[in-house]
């Protein structure tokens, strides 16, 4: 069975991190996070998932929030990336590498499996 969605699991696991390594490229909303997470191929993460997610980076001192007024609609909560944020990113970044090169190492190729 062959399908182009990402299996819950997997998103589960790399979704703090990924949220992280956005917000790390600058300061940015909800919205644009969840844009740039389907724009990379990890499907919809809807508001329920992704706002809990920027909640407990910002509870662990990894994010910093801000409202502003939005411009002809509601205000929006920005997020920014810590000094702590950014060396848990460099961190967790290279353990995650490491982590999926051990598990790719255990499974067979596309071509094996055919």
């Amino acid at each position: 069975m062959e399908t182009d969605e990402t299996p819950t699991e997997w998103l589960r696991a790399v979704l703090s991190l990924t949220v992280l390594a956005i917000v790390a490229e600058g300061e940015t909303y909800g919205y644009v996070v969840a844009q740039r997470l389907q724009a990379a191929g990890l499907g919809t993460v809807k508001g329920g998932t992704l706002y809990p997610v920027l909640n407990r980076l910002e509870d662990a001192g990894l994010l910093t929030s801000s409202w502003r007024e939005g411009v002809g609609g509601p205000g929006r909560k920005f997020f920014a990336v810590t000094p702590e944020g950014r060396e848990h990113l460099a961190t967790r970044t290279a353990a995650w590498h490491s982590f999926t090169e051990r598990a790719t190492g255990l499974l067979p190729t596309e071509r094996s499996t055919t």
